[in-house]
């Protein structure tokens, strides 16, 4: 049986096998099926999407599956991922369905399950789901049209603005700030520039016109540079970057410099530990953190605990301590006594009410972290074999780690959504591991590179 829930749902090319509408409509009847057979009733389910083109086709399908095995299901429309789980929640419901890949192009997209909690559906779920869709084998697509009621998404919006802007926002006066914020064309488009304006501040927004193909398209937390330059041309006091689905955020500061998840973190960490909100005085990352943030959170008196990429290890690492912060360097940042999905407004109101306590500016507060070159080579494969099972990788990246001599560290691993090894290295000389990384992508493509490569 293939696997197709990756870290982050199913995502592939929207229109082919999982994502074409028969297959779509398949695994909404199936999630309906599974979540009666647990819960002995008819399951309600929220359901949203984010700008692509392929979206709202998908929607249909997925609705139209889910309803002949009789869920109730409810759209909200354009929301961002972290909204739908927000709903998932409140409402309550028994699932919420993104219908996103989030930081991928427009003619991707996926599905992402949540559970009432706010956590992603479980692996056993998972594997149920993938089982019916094998033996469906491949269905032929549905004849008849399929019509969605959307009437009441704008006020499933309206619930989640006013959560963000009355509960997380709570006392939070943004009056005398100027923010620029990139919605990459995406599901923050409307939401996140309007939360913003309620709490007063002066927003800028850019890249919040989609057209259902220009979703990330040069545009969000994945192309930085055109934030920069605006927050220094507009003298904003911040810029905000979120991806397609805004379950991320990343920083500019008001001198243009690039604040990423591990600045983030650093900042928050501080802040929290001075408010004894900080658990255990630890914060829990991914081993693609930066070793800057290791040390700088060391020199506090304070503990980083990495895991695996992915946020749902973030997520259950922080749940099995009792931690309060945790997150990615990609801006993916998680407040577990708030909400257990990440979610890039919330991220960043918390980093905005830091810098409205501490009447400092963002590059005062992270003045205290430091880091170290590091570089990021993706290598396209054709197929994802195990690195154990490739010497010639394997001693490779022995010999580099031997060079390195505990003053950096490199990471090997697959993407959890695309076809791509990563070489991550960091060390004290971005001129020498641009060298080793190279090295190391250069092995990868003699074993697995892919033609496209």
């Amino acid at each position: 049986m293939k696997k197709l829930f990756g870290t982050d749902g199913i995502r592939g090319e929207a229109g082919t096998f999982p994502l074409d509408p028969a297959t779509v409509r398949v695994i909404g009847a199936s999630l309906t099926r599974r979540l009666s057979e647990r819960n002995s009733s008819a399951p309600r389910i929220v359901i949203g999407r984010d700008t692509r083109e392929s979206g709202s086709w998908i929607e249909q399908a997925l609705v139209a599956g889910a309803g002949e095995a009789g869920a109730d299901v409810q759209s909200a429309g354009i929301i961002t991922t972290p909204g739908v789980a927000f709903l998932t929640r409140t409402l309550p419901a028994e699932a919420g369905v993104v219908i996103s890949a989030s930081h991928n192009p427009y003619h991707d997209n996926g599905i992402k399950v949540f559970e009432p909690s706010g956590r992603k559906l479980d692996d056993a779920m998972e594997r149920l789901i993938e089982k019916d869709i094998a033996n469906a084998g491949r269905p032929a697509p549905p004849e008849e049209s399929i019509s969605l009621d959307a009437t009441g998404a704008g006020d499933l919006r309206v619930r989640y603005v006013d959560y963000l802007t009355n509960d997380i926002g709570k006392g939070l006066s943004l009056a005398n700030l100027k923010i620029v914020v990139d919605c990459a064309n995406g599901a923050a488009y409307e939401i996140a520039p309007e939360v913003l304006r309620r709490l007063g501040a002066n927003v800028v927004a850019i890249n919040n016109q989609p057209n259902g193909r220009n979703i990330n398209l040069n545009a969000g937390s994945l192309h930085i540079e055109s934030l920069q330059a605006r927050v220094i041309a507009d003298r904003a006091d911040i810029g905000v970057a979120f991806d397609g689905d805004a379950d991320r955020a990343l920083f500019v500061d008001a001198e243009g410099n690039f604040v990423d998840g591990d600045a983030a973190l650093w900042v928050l960490a501080i802040f929290l530990k001075a408010r004894n909100e900080l658990s255990d005085d630890t914060v829990v990352a991914t081993v693609m953190s930066n070793i800057g943030l290791e040390l700088a959170l060391k020199s506090q008196g304070l503990s980083l605990v990495r895991t695996d990429v992915g946020d749902k290890y973030v997520l259950d690492e922080l749940l099995r301590r009792g931690s309060a912060l945790g997150g990615e360097q990609s801006g993916h940042i998680i407040f577990p006594k708030i909400s257990l999905a990440g979610d890039g407004i919330i991220t960043s109101l918390m980093l905005l009410r830091v810098m409205a306590q501490a009447q400092r500016s963002l590059a005062e507060l992270t003045s205290g972290f430091q880091r170290y070159p590091q570089l990021l080579v993706n290598v396209r494969v054709r197929e994802k074999r195990p690195f154990e099972e490739l010497p010639s990788v394997q001693d490779t990246a022995r010999q580099i780690q031997e060079k390195l001599d505990g003053h950096g560290r490199l990471v090997l691993r697959y993407s959890g959504t695309e076809p791509l090894a990563r070489v991550m290295i960091e060390g004290e000389s971005a001129e020498q591991i641009r060298i080793y990384a190279e090295e190391l992508a250069n092995v990868i493509r003699r074993e697995l590179g892919s033609e496209q490569s």
